[in-house]
């Protein structure tokens, strides 16, 4: 008893005292894509809001596994924060063996947006139209080779899914990062990528990607003439994607509560809402409970969503 009471006693003490050094923000994948884009975004705000300097590391690897082993080696004292896409809640259905629990070693501090998926080619590709593609794949079985950011990644998810539904094959190609997916599309070694809509936006406004459509539940409201993979007729294709900030599990609660506050109010800075709204993303703000109960949930559900796309590990 007392050996807890001291435990809460400088639990408290440490929350009072937080934060008085600099905050390091993890992004488990390089620069340039969604994880690295939201901890960009939010760095400013919460950073003046808590008083402390936040320097963002990238560190890629391993669907992201690399960057949670280096979360979770740090003391659990609110110092060292892990900015992830829900691949992580992918991550235990598709890589296996893992060296932590995705539910019980991380604590939730909110997610920050909900980002819309698109299925982007080459103009080279001639394709105007998902059934047009849908076409092209089923008249050459197992020629076409679709890119993604990295195995068991959301957009790797949502292209199997959308395989499985359409009923055609073919070849996935994985890669370290959103940008160098991107890059293989454009110069025609990959045919299509379901990409993070940041990235893709301004190089389909330029022309240098079609549009053909939206991965997620619903359009997006950047492209709102692209239609959603559902829409265009593809039953149980949809995936959404979205990013969020953890600790580890023992990191004191007021520190997170503190965390959460905090970037919440970063999160409803008009300047911020309007300029995610510009791009699509779609807002959503949880409490610490609410982000873990839906951690939970995906994880629950990967397991046979992983399966049915055949990608589940061995």
């Amino acid at each position: 008893l007392l050996t807890l009471c001291a435990a809460f006693t400088i639990g408290g003490v440490q929350a009072q005292n937080f934060p008085n050094k600099t905050i390091n923000l993890i992004v488990p994948y390089p620069a340039g894509g969604p994880s690295d884009f939201f901890a960009r975004k939010v760095q400013p705000d919460a950073q003046a809001k808590l008083g402390q300097t936040m320097v963002i590391e990238n560190v890629g690897g391993a669907g992201g596994s690399i960057g949670m082993s280096r979360l979770l080696s740090a003391p659990a004292d609110g110092y060292t924060i892990l900015v992830h896409s829900n691949g992580h809640t992918i991550a235990p259905a598709v890589l296996g063996n893992l060296s932590y629990d995705v539910i019980n070693d991380f604590a939730g501090i909110t997610p920050l947006g909900n980002l819309p998926t698109v299925m982007v080619v080459s103009p080279s590709r001639g394709w105007k139209t998902v059934q047009e593609f849908v076409a092209t794949a089923k008249a050459k079985p197992g020629s076409i080779n679709y890119a993604s950011g990295g195995t068991g990644t959301p957009p790797h998810l949502v292209a199997e899914r959308f395989k499985v539904s359409a009923g055609w094959e073919g070849t996935h190609i994985p890669f370290k990062s959103a940008p160098e997916a991107l890059i293989d599309v454009m110069g025609g070694r990959s045919d299509f990528y379901f990409s993070p809509i940041l990235p893709a936006l301004q190089l389909i406004r330029e022309g240098k990607l079609v549009a053909l459509a939206v991965g997620s539940s619903k359009r997006s409201s950047v492209l709102p003439d692209v239609p959603t993979t559902i829409e265009a007729g593809y039953a149980n294709s949809d995936y959404n994607f979205w990013c969020g900030m953890y600790v580890p599990a023992k990191t004191p609660r007021a520190i997170v509560n503190r965390l959460n506050e905090e970037t919440v109010k970063a999160l409803r800075n008009p300047a911020i809402v309007e300029k995610l709204a510009k791009l699509g993303v779609d807002q959503m703000i949880m409490t610490p409970e609410q982000m873990d109960a839906m951690v939970k949930a995906e994880v629950e559900a990967a397991g046979p969503l992983a399966k049915a796309a055949g990608i589940a590990a061995k």
